[in-house]
């Protein structure tokens, strides 16, 4: 796997491949990968926010179900031969035991030509051998890469066999399409061997004839996807990687459509939407970002501790928050925007940090961007609230007041003589001294749930409820956008509080 690329100026990278490096990079926050793969993790402290992808969590190759595998040898843990009648599971020490058995590697099935089914499957029997002769060509990099590829070859063979049976096995299909996949992962730098894209591509035909003959098959649209997206990123940022990056945004999609429950699918749906996003014409691209950013907000209220979405969100905030400084005239209007686009970006790095101390690089990002966060706390805004003791008062006792999020609870501050606490858009200090006791509090333990509220006893606005145990509370942001990011802030500490981490966010905030 590449090395990862780092420029001043920008989050580090996490995850596997890397991601073409624009000459004038756009300063991208590293997203995370959202599925169980291992991170390649980078110890180096660069200021430099990269897309983490998360490409290569393909699904373990199974018959029935498919799991997300954590390595390439899982990707043949489940050899499956079909039978005439039934289907049945390899395991890989089966495998293991009969190749170690054969004396002469198995030739592949040939079909006799003068038969009318021969005749029709001819064409796809010449596409399943030149399948094979690029599998059987790979040599790994090393022993462990050889071994390891003895036996997808293996494995290639009996999928060839399974299809020569039975050409509608759609699982067999699927299973060598993933042998492929993990073929291209393990090619090495010798100039004899296929290329990668080769082999993708090879993956990718497996898959279409999958998906024809079970068009549910969500598991393969997934892989499909990440094979295309491994395909646009081998050509940089060329038109025909956009092309691919918008047919990988399609697959994912697709398996979204047909798995709504997947926020790895998501999480990699977003990804490959950052992507494109650095290729489009500017005018396109602010759509994309967007919707890479509703991406990764939908895998993280799938999950709520799903550190790598909740990273890749910050990214693409960051990047944001450079464009909208790069892009468009002068003023104090958009560094407003630009400084709350930088808080927010910080708000999800602190918080993959604390839910996942160990990973270096978001402790490098974290490095870059702590200071853009109101510390000591790690959310201030406003938020219209009503009269202490008295929730159903009438709109007009409602008062817009600020409120302040940290690692133990929501505090509303009543301020003196119109003096703002915390730091302001022009990020003035902190001055304490003009506070008065905090009116609203929100102790992170006693909360039951946190959710947009339509009741329609609230004052105009975009509505949140906080039920907690001694009750809701219910309070009113400004707008939608306001909403969400109150919304997942206050989850997003629930669920450090939850997962016992609390202690890490704390240090984050409080130095």
């Amino acid at each position: 796997m590449s090395g990862l690329l780092e420029e001043e100026g920008s989050l580090p990278q996490n995850g596997s491949p890397d991601p073409v490096q624009d000459p004038n990079p756009t300063a991208y926050p590293a997203p995370d990968p959202g599925l169980e793969a291992p991170i390649q993790s980078n110890d180096s402290v660069e200021a430099k926010l990269e897309p983490v992808t998360d490409d290569h969590a393909k699904k373990e190759p199974e018959i029935e179900v498919v799991e997300p595998a954590a390595s390439a040898a899982a990707a043949v843990e489940a050899v499956v031969e079909q039978e005439e009648r039934g289907r049945r599971k390899f395991t890989m020490r089966e495998l293991l035991n009969e190749l170690r058995d054969d004396q002469t590697p198995a030739e592949t099935p040939r079909a006799d030509e003068s038969t009318p089914r021969s005749q029709a499957s001819s064409q796809k029997q010449q596409q399943n051998n030149a399948a094979l002769e690029l599998i059987n060509s790979v040599t790994g990099v090393d022993e462990e890469g050889r071994s390891r590829q003895r036996i997808l070859t293996y494995a290639a063979r009996r999928y060839a066999s399974a299809i020569e049976r039975n050409p509608g096995d759609y699982d067999a299909f699927y299973n060598w399409a993933l042998v492929l996949q993990e073929s291209a992962d393990n090619v090495g730098p010798d100039t004899s061997s296929p290329s990668k894209d080769a082999l993708l591509e090879e993956a990718c035909k497996k898959y279409e004839e999958a998906t024809r003959l079970c068009p549910t098959l969500h598991d393969a649209y997934y892989n499909w996807a990440i094979a295309i997206s491994d395909r646009a990123r081998i050509r940089g940022r060329t038109k025909e990687a956009e092309e691919l990056w918008k047919q990988a945004t399609e697959h994912y999609g697709k398996a979204v459509q047909l798995n709504w429950n997947s926020p790895q699918a998501l999480n990699n749906w977003g990804l490959a939407l950052q992507e494109l996003s650095a290729i489009v014409p500017a005018k396109e691209k602010q759509k994309i970002v967007r919707t890479a950013i509703s991406k990764f907000r939908s895998a993280i209220q799938l999950q709520f501790d799903f550190h790598r979405a909740i990273y890749n969100l910050g990214t693409v905030l960051y990047g944001l928050a450079e464009d909208t400084l790069r892009v468009g005239g002068f003023g104090p209007l958009k560094e407003v925007i630009a400084n709350e686009l930088y808080s927010q970006c910080a708000i999800y790095i602190a918080a993959a940090h604390a839910l996942k101390p160990s990973y270096s690089v978001y402790r490098s990002a974290l490095r870059l961007v702590r200071s853009m966060l109101p510390l000591p706390y790690l959310k201030v805004g406003y938020l219209t609230a009503p009269p202490v003791g008295d929730p159903i008062a009438p709109h007009s006792d409602w008062k817009r007041t600020q409120f302040v999020l940290n690692h133990e609870g929501l505090y509303q501050l009543i301020e003196d003589e119109q003096k703002q606490f915390g730091r302001s858009l022009s990020n003035e200090p902190i001055d304490e001294r003009n506070l008065r006791k905090p009116a609203v509090k929100v102790d992170i333990p006693d909360i039951v749930s946190v959710s947009a509220s339509a009741d329609l006893t609230l004052p105009p606005g975009a509505g949140l409820c906080i039920d907690t145990i001694q009750g809701p509370v219910f309070l009113v942001a400004d707008s939608l956008d306001s909403l969400d990011g109150w919304l997942d802030a206050i989850r997003l500490v629930y669920t450090i509080y939850a997962r016992g981490k609390s202690d890490v966010l704390a240090g984050v905030i409080t130095g």
